[in-house]
């Protein structure tokens, strides 16, 4: 699921890959949530709230919202170019690699959540999260060619209503019934997708009540997991 693109990728690939980083990124965001108060995936949310405080005159709390994006965005980028170097030097696997990354950043993340004081604990956990999240975007939307995103749900909500509208006019006779089929598969890809996301931020919260920052490190060896089967599947390709 994290080997093959374009016209080498099926409906399956893609719906695994969605249901198991839509469920670490739901854990990690509520769980995150659930610790600090704040959202690190929820870009508009977050441009939303430093608009607020930015026509409030709260100018250094607007700040901190305007950096959890500026986070995302960064990791977004820096997902980008690592892709980009990797198929320059035509290294098998490059996505896998990538999410790779993730899981070797977020282990010293949830050993920062156990030890660190609250006045640094706070900042560290929402920046690096954010950054961590448009990251992991990054690369599920490449590999994808933009079908599957794991860590928000308006965009997938969005294409629900619109799969939807397409079924219910495809049942009234209205549209074509050839076009059926794709927008069935794409309905259910981008409902498991939800779903996923969902129970997985259930379980993060769960888990951080229980284990606080070793959830950050499970879910660290759970994407570890995942990467490495990635990268050993591209070598035998």
């Amino acid at each position: 699921m994290l080997v093959h693109q374009g016209s080498g990728r099926t409906e399956a690939f893609d719906r695994r890959l969605a249901v198991s980083l839509a469920t670490i990124a739901g854990a990690l965001n509520a769980a995150a949530f659930h610790a600090v108060g704040f959202f690190s995936a929820n870009m508009t949310g977050n441009v939303s709230i430093f608009s607020d405080r930015v026509a409030s005159g709260h100018l250094l709390p607007a700040f901190g919202f305007f950096a959890i994006v500026i986070a995302f965005i960064s990791g977004a980028t820096v997902s980008s170019l690592l892709i980009n170097a990797g198929r320059r030097r035509k290294i098998p696997g490059i996505f896998a690699y990538s999410i790779l990354a993730e899981a070797v950043l977020l282990a010293p993340l949830g050993l920062a959540d156990i030890w660190l004081r609250e006045a640094w604990r706070v900042p560290l956990i929402v920046m690096a999260l954010s950054f961590l999240m448009g990251l992991q975007n990054a690369v599920v939307t490449r590999i994808s060619n933009a079908r599957v995103r794991t860590t928000h749900v308006s965009g997938m909500a969005t294409d629900i209503g619109i799969e939807l509208g397409n079924l219910l006019d495809v049942a009234r006779g209205r549209e074509a019934f050839d076009q059926a089929s794709n927008d069935r598969s794409k309905l259910l890809l981008h409902v498991q997708t939800v779903i996923a996301f969902l129970l997985g931020g259930v379980a993060g919260v769960i888990g951080y009540a229980f284990i606080a920052g070793g959830l950050f490190l499970l879910a660290s060896a759970v994407l570890f997991s995942i990467a490495l089967s990635g990268i050993f599947a591209a070598r035998g390709d």
